[in-house]
């Protein structure tokens, strides 16, 4: 008997505060609700973009999977015009070894150059070692001993032995 009183007095409510019905009016600063619309199907070229960007995604995907040492040189080079060292290192390296690109030395040396003068270590001993091989090079007398000397004071570990073997012996002019 004491369990179903209990009952009831849970499922019946004896105050007038619970009675109340919800009113959205009585909120504070009468902040409404409001309630989600159905979204509308979108237009049919909004399909069609979708599916071209994808399509030109995976082509893009394909051509970078095979043609990537071109790649690398116009993204590399695109940097090197920017100024960055490292790129023009890299687009330096890339035309004296004809990798994505047609190879031409005179180039290669010109981006050593750029680079050497922001201070990169590897240009430089490159620049400097492409004048000793004889290639087109705009290098004063003397400079050379500098570029290797600059090279292997920055821990180019061929630069000791080019030191040590050529340029003590009178070979870096």
């Amino acid at each position: 008997m004491a369990d179903q009183e209990l009952r009831q007095r849970l499922l019946t409510p004896e105050s007038e505060e619970t009675n109340v019905k919800w009113d959205p009016d009585s909120l504070p600063l009468k902040s409404r609700l409001k309630l989600a619309r159905k979204a509308k199907a979108d237009p049919c070229y909004i399909y069609v973009l979708e599916v071209f960007m994808i399509v030109l995604t995976i082509v893009g995907a394909v051509y970078c999977w095979f043609y990537f040492d071109n790649v690398h040189f116009h993204v590399s080079h695109t940097y090197a015009r920017l100024g960055y060292d490292v790129a023009q290192h890299h687009v330096g390296q890339r035309y004296l070894h004809g990798k994505g690109v047609d190879k031409h030395p005179e180039k290669a040396m010109e981006w050593f150059r750029k680079a050497a003068d922001q201070g990169h270590p590897h240009a430089a001993y490159n620049l400097a070692i492409g004048h000793l091989k004889g290639y087109k090079t705009d290098l004063k007398p003397g400079e050379s001993h500098r570029l290797i000397t600059h090279a292997a004071a920055n821990g180019v570990e061929e630069a000791h032995a080019v030191l040590n073997s050529v340029c003590t012996k009178g070979g870096c002019h």
